[in-house]
């Protein structure tokens, strides 16, 4: 067997002179990444990847497109796109048997749900659910802003985590009816902005990033009975400052989940930085490890490298990549040459590229 290939895509905002989505050739060996190309999409503000490993989906203006994936390099070719009937969304994700693509609207507080065929293109659109209530009275955290849409690891559930009005609504999958039956809801705290939710690899733990309270809260889960049981475990701080009026002035903003299922990493804005925590599979709970400064504004994503050695960071405001070594034994990271320009950075996917797809 050759070497695995490594491809990453790299969504942008579009108001500049970036094009879409940035096509990186991937060195993992030495944690750089060298640009290739870029394709034409308009806001890209997230990415996801089909569970077969074939098509990207990008959010863009005017809804949702797909690409092939080229098996032999990871160039993009556009399918097509759809209209998702309402405003730009902000968060994709795929359910787990490739039937359905969920799409989270931070503008209107929508989730949609899009039927995706096998050879790839976006079809009709199977429901949509807008998120109705009040939150509390902080600057923009009053109404629904529907950040992050993910599903359960058993396929059951969707998750919407709702930053506007501090819940997490829990909908059931309905696979007769195409439909999203809201079964629960998870209350967090007032003026707490969850934003992110990321589940254990073997489905036993929830990890909500929280933004305006900079802190993940671990939780259990069960999605054994009728109904979904979250049950809160620890709550842990992202950032290095030390007062609230420092905290104030921050707000927590990318997280991701190292290959290795056992070290968590989250970024924070305003202080910038990124904190690593090693998590105990048998407990979930997290210890923090570092918090460290990432060269760069407003990291908005990160992503670890497939050999869990380096870490990419997007820094959104300051327009740049910055790439670093992790060294687990010191618990300290190390730059990795001169941040790389692009323009108003949202996400990043780190993906094989094999010549045979079925391996996926």
């Amino acid at each position: 067997m050759g070497e695995k290939r490594y491809v990453a895509y790299v969504g942008t905002y579009t108001h500049g002179n970036s094009k879409g989505i940035h096509v990186y050739d991937v060195d993992v060996e030495n944690g750089i990444l060298t640009h290739r190309n870029e394709v034409e999409v308009s806001n890209s503000s997230h990415l996801s990847v089909s569970k077969n490993g074939k098509f990207l989906y990008s959010i863009e203006d005017e809804g949702v497109a797909v690409f092939e994936r080229d098996p032999e390099n990871g160039n993009l070719k556009r399918i097509n796109s759809v209209d998702i009937d309402g405003m730009r969304g902000c968060w994709l994700a795929t359910d787990i048997d490739g039937r359905y693509l969920y799409v989270g609207g931070y503008h209107d507080g929508k989730v949609t749900v899009v039927h995706t065929h096998q050879d790839g293109r976006l079809g009709s659109l199977m429901d949509g659910v807008f998120h109705r209530g009040l939150g509390s009275v902080a600057e923009r955290n009053f109404r629904p802003h529907v950040n992050c849409v993910r599903p359960t690891p058993d396929n059951k559930y969707l998750c919407a985590v709702d930053n506007g009005i501090d819940q997490v609504k829990i909908y059931r999958i309905n696979k007769k009816r195409d439909k999203l039956e809201l079964v629960d809801i998870l209350r967090c705290p007032r003026e707490s902005g969850p934003r992110i939710i990321r589940f254990s690899d073997d489905g036993k733990f929830a990890y909500i990033l929280f933004e305006l309270s900079n802190e993940v809260k671990v939780y259990s889960y069960d999605g054994t009975g009728k109904h979904p049981e979250f049950e809160l475990l620890q709550s842990i701080s992202t950032t290095a400052s030390k007062t609230e009026e420092d905290r104030r002035h921050c707000a927590a903003s990318g997280m991701t989940m190292a290959k290795d299922g056992i070290h968590l990493f989250c970024t924070t804005a305003g202080e910038d930085t990124v904190v690593m925590y090693e998590r105990d599979p048998q407990t979930g709970l997290l210890d923090r490890k570092f918090v460290l400064p990432i060269s760069g504004e407003y990291p908005k994503d990160l992503a670890i490298f497939p050999d869990n050695k380096h870490l990419a960071v997007l820094n959104h405001e300051s327009n740049t990549i910055t790439t670093f070594a992790i060294d687990y034994e010191k618990n300290v990271i190390t730059m990795k040459g001169k941040p790389q320009k692009v323009e108003t950075p949202n996400c990043i996917n780190i993906l094989e590229v094999p010549a045979d797809w079925k391996k996926i």
